[in-house]
């Protein structure tokens, strides 16, 4: 299997190994952290979202009056704008994290590679 190498020619900087890097501790831990989050996040957002079609065609649930004239239907379509936008925060927050644990896999690998050139 051929390795799979980055070389910074510029800078005279070690190759990255991906392969071995995809097999670290940390690497994966990372993988998890965002697998714990976006699973959830997609299985909420597109079930959600295929729900409201489905209850406005086949059931009558959502067609009694919320608020004066206002239905349920209505405030469920504003509900899936507004949860959207929370996903949306709530992703670029979680983002901050996975960046941080991302250079901490890529310092580590630098680390590594500065090892084995010596």
């Amino acid at each position: 299997m051929a390795k799979r190498s980055l070389t910074g020619s510029k800078h005279n900087k070690p190759a990255a190994d991906f392969e071995e890097m995809e097999r670290s501790i940390p690497f994966q831990e990372l993988l998890a952290a965002k697998r714990r989050f976006l699973i959830p996040s997609i299985i909420l957002f597109f079930g959600l979202y295929l729900l409201f079609p489905i209850l406005i065609s086949y059931t009558n649930v959502l067609d009694k009056p919320a608020i004066g004239d206002i239905s349920w239907t209505w405030i469920y379509a504003l509900l899936l704008f507004v949860m959207t936008w929370v996903l949306a925060t709530i992703y670029m927050k979680k983002a901050a994290g996975f960046d941080r644990m991302a250079e901490k896999v890529w310092k580590e690998e630098v680390h590594v590679e500065g090892r084995k050139a010596r």
